[in-house]
């Protein structure tokens, strides 16, 4: 399909991506094997360096937009393009490659709690260091001054020595945010990254994401299903309802009735953040 996948696994090999990448899909169908459909004929394009809410209830179709993009889930039809990317269509190390593009964070952290901050962090690394290094834990210095930058713009950089595993929930994904932007990504894509925190921490952690949109000017797609932090973090809110997309537009202005549309229902106090 292309060099990619014969590349030779040299140091330096895997340059970075340059500047934010534009994210596109075209008539994406995601059907499971158990027949449940997550998503119908999906077609978008995020420009850019856009910082976009993906609005929706649990089963919506949400995080499997998110998987689809950097090919955690592939589509059963349909095409999905990240910058340069035919991500659809990529398999084995293209497709590892790809994802060294894109950076990912998760409701649940995903950290190795008895590792350190440090190492933690470290693993956004290793799409661009050769497999020798990454088995045996040696970074270069640019790799590490890496690190250490991604977990200042994050004021985790304190922490840097202490186990992940004794950390709060807001600095846990604090972590992950900066695990994901030592990989210098084009895109990066959050998956319901307040979840599971409170709300002063859930504000944090969205002004986190909204400041790495605009100074380093990454494409942010972050999955969240509260009415409030969509219209306060976010410029552009794309609606998912089982599977399709149902609102398309600008965040701040959604109404309460363009998010019950959305929800399929009214609009109730869980869906609001509070204080």
């Amino acid at each position: 399909m292309n060099d990619l996948t014969t590349r030779p696994e040299a140091e330096g090999d895997m340059p970075s991506a340059s500047g934010p990448w534009p994210v596109e899909l075209d008539d994406v169908t995601v059907r499971y094997p158990n027949g449940v459909v997550a998503l119908k004929n999906v077609s978008l394009t995020v420009g850019a360096g856009e910082m976009v809410a993906v609005v929706g209830l649990s089963g919506s179709g949400k995080s499997t937009m998110i998987r689809t993009i950097n090919g955690l889930v592939a589509p059963t039809s349909g095409s999905v393009r990240v910058g340069p990317h035919a991500v659809s269509e990529l398999r084995g190390r293209a497709l590892r490659h790809a994802r060294g593009d894109i950076g990912m964070i998760f409701q649940g952290f995903n950290l190795a709690d008895r590792a350190s901050v440090f190492h933690n962090a470290l693993v956004g690394r290793f799409s661009h260091m050769p497999t020798w290094r990454t088995t045996l834990g040696l970074a270069t210095e640019a790799d590490r001054a890496m690190v250490m930058r991604s977990l200042d713009s994050v004021g985790m950089l304190e922490k840097v020595w202490h186990r992940a595993g004794a950390l709060s929930g807001g600095q846990k994904q604090r972590v992950a945010i900066a695990r994901a932007l030592s990989q210098e990504p084009a895109v990066m894509l959050a998956d319901e990254p307040v979840a599971s925190l409170d709300p002063p921490t859930a504000h944090s952690v969205m002004a986190d994401l909204a400041a790495i949109n605009a100074s380093r000017g990454l494409t942010v797609l972050v999955n969240l299903h509260l009415m409030d932090l969509a219209r306060q973090y976010t410029t552009r809110m794309i609606g998912l309802r089982a599977g399709e997309v149902v609102y398309d537009g600008p965040a701040a202005s959604a109404t309460d009735a363009d998010f019950e549309a959305i929800y399929g229902r009214p609009v109730q106090a869980r869906d609001r953040l509070g204080e």
